[in-house]
This record gives structure tokens, C-alpha cells and sequence, in this order.
């Protein structure tokens, strides 16, 4: 039975991490972290990202100006740029150790312990990826709503609201630490040795032989 579910477990495993890894880097670069519609302008809608503000007007579609200072940014954007890259630098490194210690991959098949431990680390570099990018996005959409209620600001003053790429972020990194957990899982799964696997069938061939040998002697007798 873990035979049958270990391949499948780590290709799971493998897809849901690339998946993760594709959604952290679209959320590092999409410009919806917030969002701001203004009540006397229904028609255009104000998004901030990690690297620019843009302006979305229904006529003239989508004007984006690029942030001039990395140090005039808000905390919270200066500290996310960094996590952003870094979850997506391990997320990287993860799919290449993974990748090269699968069962499917014919390479190193002799090296089963090699193999297991880029595996294992492949799975904690998703973990931790998949967490570095929950962090920015939950810190972007905590501080968010902490503006949003914020009764010392006036109720004229427009509000900024959480953008699609925050939600973006949470799934990156649900899926990343899920498929870092069913890649170490196949880990602890017992698992069935090609020599195993052929000294059971000689073991059976044996018996059969020495059954038949029996019955002979029997029915001669």
C-alpha cells in the first residue's frame, strides 16, 4: 500500500509546492496589496503593491507609477519586499532539491539515503517558504485594518482597503506548506527495495519448487 501512494504522494506533494511557489511570485509583483475606491470618484479605483501605485479608470484602463524610494515606503512594504524575495528564493531551492530526490527520477537510484535527505529538506524549505509568505501578507492586512477602524481618523478621509493579492499570498503559502508536509510524509512511509522485492520472489520460487518436489515423491510412493 505505501508503494502504491508514495509516488503519488510526492508528485501531489511537487505540484501543490509549484503551484505555491508560482502564486508567491505573482503576489510579489501584483500591485493589489490595498485598495482604495474613492466615493467621489466611483470610477477610478487606487491600488498599492510592493513596487508601484496604480490608478484604475474604467475609460482609460490602468496607470501605474513606480515607487521612487525603497526607504519612503511604510515599514510594513520595506520589511515585505524582503520576505517576498526570500520566500521565493527558498521556494525555488526547494523545487530543485525535491525534484532530484524523487522515486520517479531514475538518477542516483543507488543512493536511496541521498535521495531521502534532499527529499527531507526540499519539505522544510517549503515549509519555510510557505511561511515567509503568509508573514508580509498578514502583516500588510493586519496594519490595514487597524487603519481602517481607526476612530482618530476622520470619517472624510478615504480608506484603503485589502487588495486581491494578499488573498493570493495566503493561498501561496497554504499550498506550500501542504506540499512540503505530503513530501515528508513519503519519508516516513515504508518503503520496498528492488534486492527485497527479488529476494521474495526466490524465496516463493523456492518453496514451490520444494512443494512440487514433495508431491512427486508422494505419488510415487
Amino acid at each position: 500500500m505505501a508503494l502504491v501512494y508514495r509516488p503519488v504522494m510526492q508528485l501531489g506533494g511537487m505540484l501543490l509546492s509549484l503551484l505555491g511557489w508560482v502564486l508567491s511570485c505573482l503576489t510579489t509583483y501584483l500591485p493589489q496589496w490595498k485598495n482604495l475606491n474613492l466615493e467621489l470618484n466611483e470610477l477610478e479605483i487606487w491600488t498599492m503593491g510592493l513596487w508601484q501605485a496604480c490608478v484604475v479608470q474604467e475609460e482609460g484602463g490602468m496607470q501605474c507609477k513606480d515607487f521612487d524610494s525603497f526607504l519612503a515606503l511604510p515599514p510594513e512594504l520595506r520589511i515585505s519586499r524582503i520576505l517576498m524575495f526570500f520566500s521565493n528564493g527558498l521556494g525555488l531551492l526547494g523545487l530543485l532539491l525535491s525534484g532530484f530526490g524523487l522515486d520517479c527520477l531514475k538518477i542516483g537510484e543507488r543512493q536511496q539515503d541521498q535521495k531521502k535527505r534532499l527529499l527531507q529538506f526540499g519539505g522544510m524549505l517549503f515549509w519555510i517558504s510557505g511561511i515567509t509568505a503568509i508573514v508580509p501578507v498578514s502583516w500588510v492586512a493586519h496594519s490595514t485594518v487597524q487603519e481602517f477602524w481607526d476612530e482618530n481618523i476622520p470619517d472624510i478621509v478615504p480608506r484603503w482597503d485589502l487588495g486581491e493579492a494578499l488573498f493570493v499570498g495566503w493561498l501561496a503559502g497554504f499550498c506550500l506548506i501542504l506540499g512540503g508536509f505530503l513530501l515528508n510524509c513519503t519519508i516516513c512511509s515504508t518503503e520496498v527495495h528492488p534486492s527485497s522485492a527479488h529476494y521474495a520472489v526466490a524465496e516463493q520460487q523456492d518453496q514451490c519448487q520444494h512443494l512440487e518436489t514433495e508431491t512427486r515423491t508422494n505419488l510415487s510412493v
